[in-house]
């Protein structure tokens, strides 16, 4: 399908030139991806270099399932390695970093984290003069508060959030981010394992901003995220593949294209984007500022914007194209899909994330530790209790002791 309207849009653009009118020039890298001639590609062949790249799980094409090897290619057309390893949460990517643990040279984080990397410094700025591609993105996509003037990230993909849920497990569809709180999902529930996200769906609930102003609104929606704990079988990010496809649970949050690719592997579930709203996230391109390798981590953003690896990259996994060139040439199926790019209704009640003060992030991270180790019914006090009779009991056989060799004494 895609090689049919690429073979529309050519015809189209030979009509609309005079004849002579020069085409421009491509490199076949494999028989699927074709890249532009007039980029150096091949000026780090040969010179050893590796680079490390650090992406979302389940997101490029890989090979799998008749899909291009997209890293293979790359690595084909330039000569450079590529050491490629995922992360399955914004937060764990950051920590990792943060604490200096591993070196990367390509990262793909959300929104809302680039705009927190960079503000505490931990991004390198770019060198359009070796990412030409970024033209192709959308005018819509560019300069966007979390990064004016993209001066440190590249869009990758965008997303929403939603609700998927099994049909054959649910009597009625949910509508609403508020039926996550409804006692007959009880134990089937799935939710993320990540604060952000599980935050927003409270804030959508309790119809708030889905980025705190305060510590007390951090508060609020924790406790409501606290009431709806008894209800959750478990808080995932991928393992979510396996046990929504596997059917183990009933019904989950996930990102869009997941969904889409949850539900092609699975056709009794479905997705429904709730009507309170939903997120809109962001992935970005960005290099970090402990790279040695900026150029070559350059050369594989540039290599990430050509069309034919847009292509690819979103009819695998599914996901919002920034690229509206590579949208035109999408599959029908996907083109047109409400999951990946819904209906203006639903998109005008989305919102995005953006970067918290350092008070109200800390409150976060803070309230969703204690969330996550919170047990309903008091247990918590339970176990605090049981705590403090162990170490009265303690102290009681101590003191057993002491006055047993003090009888002996006599």
């Amino acid at each position: 399908m895609k090689r049919f309207y690429a073979f529309l849009l050519a015809l189209v653009i030979t009509l609309a030139f005079p004849l002579g009118a020069a085409a421009q020039e491509t490199i076949e890298v494999t028989e699927d991806i074709q890249v532009s001639a007039d980029y150096d590609w091949t000026r780090f062949s040969g010179k050893g270099i590796t680079l490390n790249v650090y992406n979302w799980g389940e997101y490029i094409s890989n090979g799998s399932d008749d899909s291009v090897d997209i890293v293979a290619a790359f690595e084909r057309l330039t000569g450079i390695q590529v050491n490629y390893t995922t992360f399955d949460s914004n937060e764990s990517m950051y920590a990792k970093l943060k604490s200096g643990a591993a070196s990367y040279d390509v990262i793909i984080p959300s929104d809302y984290m680039v705009a927190k990397m960079i503000d505490e410094e931990m991004l390198l700025p770019l060198d359009y003069s070796n990412i030409p591609n970024f033209e192709r993105i959308s005018e819509e996509y560019r300069n966007p508060d979390y990064d004016p003037e993209n001066a440190y990230s590249v869009p990758y993909m965008l997303c929403t959030t939603g609700i998927i849920y099994n049909t054959t497990m649910v009597d009625q569809a949910p509508t609403c981010w508020a039926d996550l709180w409804d006692e007959q999902y009880k134990g089937n529930i799935l939710m993320f394992n990540n604060s952000r996200d599980a935050y927003a769906i409270a804030a959508f609930k309790l119809n708030r901003s889905i980025n705190p102003a305060s510590t007390q609104e951090v508060d609020e929606g924790v406790e409501e995220l606290k009431l709806q704990k008894p209800l959750v079988q478990a808080y995932v990010m991928d393992e979510i593949f396996d046990k929504m496809i596997g059917g183990e649970a009933a019904i989950g949050v996930y990102y869009s294209g997941d969904a889409i690719t949850m539900i092609d592997d699975n056709p009794d579930l479905a997705w429904v984007s709730p009507e309170e709203g939903s997120v809109l996230s962001v992935d970005c391109m960005c290099i970090p500022a402990t790279s040695q390798q900026q150029e070559a981590a350059e050369m594989f953003i540039n290599f990430m914007c050509e069309v034919d690896v847009g292509i690819a990259n979103a009819e695998y996994i599914g996901y919002t194209t920034p690229m509206n060139d590579v949208w035109e040439l999408l599959d029908e199926e996907l083109k047109y899909s409400e999951i990946a790019y819904p209906s203006e209704e639903i998109a005008a009640k989305e919102q995005v994330f953006t970067a918290l003060s350092e008070e109200v992030n800390n409150e976060l991270d803070l309230k969703w530790s204690e969330m996550k180790s919170y047990n309903e019914g008091g247990s918590g006090y339970l176990f605090l209790l049981l705590l403090l009779a162990m170490l009265a009991l303690a102290c009681f056989n101590i003191w057993r002791k002491i006055r047993r060799r003090t009888r002996n004494k006599y």
